[in-house]
């Protein structure tokens, strides 16, 4: 759970690298056995945001340019915001190339509980028969039921390298603990908080006159590179365990 910046333009990798990736990653529900009901042989993804989706811009970018749908099956088929004056919303929305991905808006502040909000969040999402959820600057802690729900489909991109420093201010806390090094993790997302399976993690350096700000937007350039692939190995290690069975 992070905040998150405009997209970067141009972006270049400081070093990066993929450090474990599940052997079956999408044990899907079975009750919706994340399948097209309009196509079965199309992977849905639907991506939720809460700000400027920068993470979500790089990964729909990533599914336009290297042809995802064509090639893969694969598509974006909505994106999902819990506050209407996300700009990622408007982005989106901007780009005519993008006119087939639903944009939505559900406001977290009309319901009572976490818990209702969470249940109808769910039945928006389940509209598109998701093959995988993905959270992209989601600014929500999900209820036990809702990742259950999602169980084996449902990832996030945090900025450190987990398991250290869940939770806020990761790169104020890394920095005050003379971190020499610094990252972002894209894992699986379970009930407790930023833990789950590491699917990819980026490592940056740590630099002597670094601010919060100077490390968050060196971390960011590189969460734009690994969520993208992290999302693509998602699948095509489904199909290579597919095949293998």
């Amino acid at each position: 759970m992070s905040l998150r910046s405009k997209p970067v333009k141009g972006e270049k990798s400081v070093f990066s690298t993929t450090v474990r990736k599940c052997g079956v990653l999408a044990a899907t529900n079975c009750n919706l056995g994340g399948v097209n009901r309009d196509n079965p042989s199309v992977k849905n993804i639907v991506i939720l945001i809460s700000g400027a989706g920068s993470n979500m811009a790089a990964i729909v970018q990533a599914a336009h340019q290297q042809r995802w749908s064509e090639r893969l099956g694969i598509q974006i088929s909505a994106v999902i915001s819990n506050k209407a004056q996300a700009s990622g919303l408007a982005w989106l929305q901007s780009c005519s190339e993008f006119a087939d991905i639903q944009t939505e808006v559900l406001e977290h502040t009309q319901f009572a509980s976490r818990e209702d909000f969470d249940q109808a969040l769910l039945k928006r999402i389940d509209v598109h028969a998701p093959h995988l959820v993905v959270l992209a600057g989601f600014m929500r802690i999900l209820s036990p039921a809702f990742v259950a729900h999602y169980a084996g489909r449902l990832i996030n991109i945090h900025p450190s390298l987990l398991p250290a420093f869940t939770g806020l201010n990761t790169h104020q806390r890394a920095i005050d603990a003379g971190c020499k090094f610094a990252g972002a993790t894209v894992h699986q997302v379970t009930p407790e908080l930023d833990h789950g399976h590491i699917l990819a993690q980026a490592v940056v350096p740590v630099l002597a006159q670094d601010t919060a700000a100077d490390l968050a937007a060196r971390v960011l350039t590189q969460e734009h590179l690994i969520y993208p692939k992290a999302v693509l190995d998602f699948f095509k290690l489904e199909e290579a365990s597919r095949q293998a069975m």
